[in-house]
């Protein structure tokens, strides 16, 4: 019996191999279709700053308004787009205040949660208003909760994130990096914490953040120790106390007198995650793993130029292709990467005319094509 399996085992394999080759085979050819990225324009919309989809294939889009972001969602990848929903549907009390957009995150269970800015500061209202604001939007429903004030301090670098276990995480930067956490969807926070008194980052860059297969919390962020403007990765096990991994992730050097206000990216992959960001001016991309730490062929230099405090996306398809874009003077262009890094085709960009505000959005779907929001 033993001889004749082993005889057999050539031609057993065959058709494995063959199976293996063909899904190589389209994967290929799926980076390289030149359909794959599409710019979908939202009507009514303006200022982008936020998409996500949902486990339920539905996409959300978080835009900036005059005076308050609203939310708007799409049921079929893409193709039409629900009414605006306003985050603030209550006027303010406070003359002349108005509330700007930061970020989105989709839990499990289909609720939307934003995080929201305001010109408190500006009116000069007491500090404890210069916070983070946060609202939430059930599955299928028709209004957000009234927006919560949940920090009380001067504060901005707004980021979310969920995870299907009800946890909601919200980082910010107040001279050094915080965040609080949720482990029922966002009903209650705990109170804020420092993630490390020994780190220093740059207060008017930004805070991105993300949850892993496992469970645990990517964070990232701009050092300004000793002006080296470095790119870290933090991996929070939030399970498991006060548990942190932290992982310097940005090569090319950049020695800064003063803050340059710039933002960044991170989110979910196959293996761990995907991040962004700017160095001198340049768009800069990785992939990591679930530690945070930078996976082969390292850091990507990517066509990409940006400005300050202009939106970046990193998005990872299941075959393992990734899109980045970017935005740069009110304008978005993207490059899409194979699973080795490698340039897929050339650079795009949308019109002239087609593009407003500085944030950059975008979903991929799963067919693996990739949808972005001018």
């Amino acid at each position: 019996m033993g001889g004749s399996n082993s005889d057999m085992s050539p031609f057993i394999h065959v058709p494995v191999l063959l199976w293996v080759l063909a899904i190589a085979a389209a994967s290929q050819s799926l980076a390289a279709e030149p359909g794959r990225v599409k710019l979908v324009q939202i009507p009514g919309a303006s200022s982008i700053v936020k998409a996500q989809t949902g486990a339920d294939g539905t996409i959300h889009v978080l835009s900036d308004g005059e005076n308050a972001p609203f939310h708007t969602r799409s049921t079929d990848n893409g193709a039409t787009f629900s009414k605006p929903i306003f985050v603030v549907e209550t006027p303010s009390k406070t003359p002349g205040l108005k509330f700007h957009a930061w970020d989105l995150a989709v839990g499990n269970d289909g609720r939307v949660h934003v995080a929201m800015g305001n010109n408190a500061w500006k009116l000069k209202l007491p500090q404890e208003e210069w916070g983070l604001f946060y609202a939430t939007l059930d599955r299928g429903g028709k209004a957000f909760s009234p927006a919560r004030n949940l920090n009380r301090k001067p504060s901005e670098g707004f980021a979310l994130a969920a995870n299907p276990r009800g946890d909601v995480s919200a980082s910010f930067l107040s001279g050094k990096l915080y965040a609080m956490v949720s482990h029922d969807s966002g009903t209650k926070f705990d109170d804020w914490r420092e993630l490390s008194a020994e780190w220093n980052p740059c207060d008017c860059c930004t805070t991105a953040a993300a949850y892993g297969a496992d469970g645990r919390l990517a964070v990232l962020y701009r050092e300004e120790t000793n002006n080296d403007r470095d790119i870290y990765a933090v991996i929070w096990d939030q399970r498991a106390g006060d548990k942190t991994i932290r992982h310097r992730i940005s090569a090319t050097p950049w020695k800064l007198e003063g803050c340059p206000m710039t933002y960044f990216t991170i989110s979910p992959a196959a293996n761990g995650y995907l991040a962004a960001w700017p160095t001198r001016g340049e768009i800069y991309f990785a992939r990591l793993d679930a530690n945070g730490e930078v996976l082969p062929p390292g850091e990507i230099k990517t066509p990409g130029q940006n400005g300050m405090r202009t939106g970046i996306v990193a998005l990872a398809a299941p075959d393992g292709a990734t899109l980045i874009a970017w935005k740069n003077a009110e304008k978005l262009s993207w490059q899409l990467y194979s699973s080795e890094g490698t340039p897929s085709g050339d650079p795009g960009a949308s019109g002239s005319t087609d593009s407003s505000g500085n944030g950059a959005a975008g979903v991929v779907l799963a067919s693996g094509k990739f949808l972005l929001f001018p």
